[in-house]
């Protein structure tokens, strides 16, 4: 039997937006002394808690900054920000190995703190970041209204300063064109459905960000439980979709899927663009049964690791387009070949 929660819901994160109370806002920073000061303050506070590694967004190729970006660990805006702008990673591991941390520095606010984990886990989550930012709170002076909560650059991350978010898989209600009606009823209840880089981005390989909107005035709890009901309130949905579009026309869904996984199994090269298309549909095959892959963590795994930024960190020498492709290939021939041996990612 597939879990419907599991092959839909990719990742979990937890972002918190904090103000050093001795600084500027970002924007309004005077000097690249400045902007270095906050970094090493929030380097030396991170680094007193557990192992991080320091990049100056100055420092590091185009290709290592996307590939960040490809991960989710930074964004696109702050890879942009050469001048001021840094990211501190997380160089340990949690015990269950799903969970990574990561700092913006000097992005939007001096510090946006994450975590990401595999599937739905909002509260765990939750609370592993909560005890960093207590930790990180004792040796950096974050700037606090009583009444207005956590001081942000942007009015609406005032308050708790918390984004709850869930990455979904949601092919099924793509193709059946009920997007549109999905979104439209997740904002009513106060949150929003992005594309996979967030606001402004495109649903690339049906893939959707759902979060909450609202930060002030509320709970930590209250948005971990709203964010929660929402994103089980969509899995349900996509389920009900996909039974929908299986009995519409099973043998022309499972032979869409069966076809991609034979490309993708036994291809020689694979530009991103049909990876992507074919992965999906190796997704939704799996979902619906149709190929004996019950390790969604592990598909996701490739997806991250097909996108052509990661692609390039495989080699020591810039590659072109072509030399990717055959890359991307090889790493998808083997991959599946252990799926579908039931072997773990690794």
């Amino acid at each position: 039997m597939v879990n419907n929660i599991e092959s839909t819901v990719v990742t979990t994160r937890i972002r918190l937006a904090r103000n050093l109370a001795d600084y500027p806002f970002p924007s309004a920073l005077q000097s690249v002394k400045q902007a270095k000061e906050i970094v090493r303050a929030v380097y030396d506070a991170a680094s007193s808690v557990r192992p991080f590694k320091l990049y100056y967004m100055g420092d590091i190729s185009d290709n290592v900054a996307q590939a960040l970006c490809d991960d989710h660990l930074i964004s696109t805006e702050l890879a942009a920000n050469k001048k001021y702008g840094a990211a501190v990673l997380d160089e340990g591991e949690e015990e269950d190995g799903q969970g990574q941390f990561s700092l913006m520095v000097n992005e939007e606010d001096h510090l946006r703190e994450q975590y990401i984990a595999g599937g739905l886990c909002l509260q765990r989550a939750y609370n592993a970041l909560s005890v960093l930012d207590g930790q990180l709170s004792r040796r950096l002076r974050f700037a606090f209204d009583a009444q207005l909560g956590y001081l942000t650059a942007c009015p609406t991350n005032l308050g708790t300063g918390l984004r709850a978010s869930v990455m979904l898989f949601l092919p099924a209600l793509t193709r059946l064109r009920k997007m549109g009606q999905v979104i439209r009823e997740i904002s009513r209840l106060g949150h929003t459905v992005r594309g996979v880089y967030g606001e402004g981005s495109a649903a690339e390989g049906f893939l959707y960000q759902l979060s909450n909107e609202v930060t002030l005035g509320v709970s930590e709890e209250y948005i971990l439980t709203e964010v929660q009901h929402a994103a089980l309130e969509v899995v349900n949905l996509e389920s009900q979709a996909r039974k929908a579009l299986r009995e519409e026309d099973e043998i022309g869904i499972k032979d869409e899927c069966m076809r991609s996984y034979g490309i993708l199994a036994n291809c020689a090269k694979i530009a991103y663009t049909e990876f992507l298309q074919r992965i999906s549909d190796v997704k939704l095959g799996a979902a619906l049964g149709f190929l004996a892959v019950t390790d969604f963590s592990a598909l996701n795994a490739l997806v991250a690791a097909a996108r052509p930024a990661n692609v390039g960190l495989y080699s020591d020498k810039k590659l072109t387009a072509p030399e990717r492709d055959v890359l991307r290939a090889d790493l998808c021939r083997r991959s599946l070949a252990k799926l579908m041996r039931g072997e773990s990612r690794g």
